[in-house]
């Protein structure tokens, strides 16, 4: 499910809006300072999250959410007082927080996004938090290398010839994620991928292999997949310097030419905004979910601007994730304007809002 139109009412007390967002995956919102940017996609997260604390202390009177299976929450403020319901074939019912929760699943990436809060609340950096996490889950990755057998029972039936084809599928994605750093740990006396004679001389050994092997593919494939994409796409922005993952799995970065190391803390701030910006859409980000990102463009030059949005709507793709990015740079929108959208004031919302709540 998407998102297709956010309507507000009475931001401030002065503005209205009509956001109608762009079709696929990617939407940038802009706008002067002080028409309420920010205000209105954070009030849409604390939304879709239930945080209605936040949603009640906000300056609005009416926000709209329509998505694409014709439905559409409708949250009213009425003197930091909330009525929220969910619209159905014209039917409303009042929800509940958990209830919104469950309607999308939803990140925000703000524009302070260099600091997070640790267990004990207190602002520390978070690339080192991401890396440490990143290099966490690679280790686990690298202990979890024996697969799991898969039990017998359901199986799919399959013939030699399709066995031999899954098995050519198996070692492709395989050496995909030998790439991230760790891969399945094949036993002893089985040739991979088996020649067909192997097949159907000892099919029942390697069919109980090829369904271990698709159970590990399928727990490691996208974390893989994650790693790599990572890796590619900070490699292609940077300039003399390439990143890649050690042997204990953190992230390294060397100059290209001399082969210096260069400690993630040293690295410029604007390289710790692709690192932090590309972390969190790859690997903490729902598939199927909408993100929204505010001012992306922080710390970074032009040309990486310029290359930042087509990035973002790249991986945006790859996870299924639907974007809005709200911007004050037009280097981030580039050449794509067609996705992009102004907020401007709707002349007369507010006498429209006020006219629905008297009735």
């Amino acid at each position: 499910m998407q998102l297709e139109k956010i309507k507000v009412y009475g931001l401030f007390g002065e503005y209205n809006y009509e956001i109608a967002l762009s079709p696929g995956n990617l939407t940038y919102l802009h706008a002067q300072n002080g028409m309420g940017k920010s205000m209105v996609i954070r009030l849409v997260c604390n939304i879709l999250q239930g945080n209605f604390e936040e949603v009640r202390t906000s300056p609005f009177e009416r926000i709209d959410l329509s998505f694409d299976n014709n439905t559409a929450l409708i949250v009213e403020n009425r003197n930091q007082e909330l009525l929220v319901q969910i619209q159905r074939n014209e039917i409303e019912e009042e929800v509940s927080a958990e209830e919104v929760r469950r309607i999308l699943p939803v990140t925000f990436i703000g524009p302070e996004r260099m600091y997070l809060n640790d267990a004990n609340g207190h602002l520390v950096p978070a690339l080192p938090v991401y890396m440490t996490e990143l290099a966490n889950n690679i280790q686990q990755a690298q202990t979890d290398s024996v697969p799991h057998p898969v039990p017998k029972e359901g199986r799919k039936q399959v013939t030699d010839a399709e066995l031999d084809t899954w098995f050519r599928d198996l070692e492709a994605k395989v050496e995909f994620i030998r790439q991230a750093g760790f891969a399945p740990e094949l036993p002893s006396g089985f040739r991979f991928p088996p020649s067909r004679y192997e097949i159907s001389q000892y099919r029942d050994d390697y069919l109980d292999l090829a369904f271990s092997l698709e159970d590990y593919v399928d727990r490691y494939y996208r974390f893989a997949e994650s790693i790599v994409v990572f890796k590619d796409i900070v490699n292609t922005i940077y300039v003399d310097k390439s990143v890649q993952i050690n042997e204990k799995g953190y992230l390294e970065a060397r100059m290209d030419r001399s082969g210096t190391v260069i400690p993630l803390n040293k690295f410029s701030s604007g390289e710790k905004q692709i690192l932090l910006l590309l972390y969190q859409l790859l690997f903490r980000c729902e598939p199927s979910s909408l993100v929204i990102i505010d001012e992306p463009e922080i710390s970074l030059h032009v040309s990486w601007q310029q290359q930042l949005g087509k990035t973002m709507a790249d991986v945006a793709k790859l996870r299924g994730l639907q974007l809005i990015i709200a911007t004050h740079a037009p280097a981030i929108i580039h050449d794509d304007w067609d996705r992009a959208v102004e907020l401007k004031d709707i002349k007369g919302a507010a006498d429209e809002n006020r006219s629905i709540q008297r009735q």
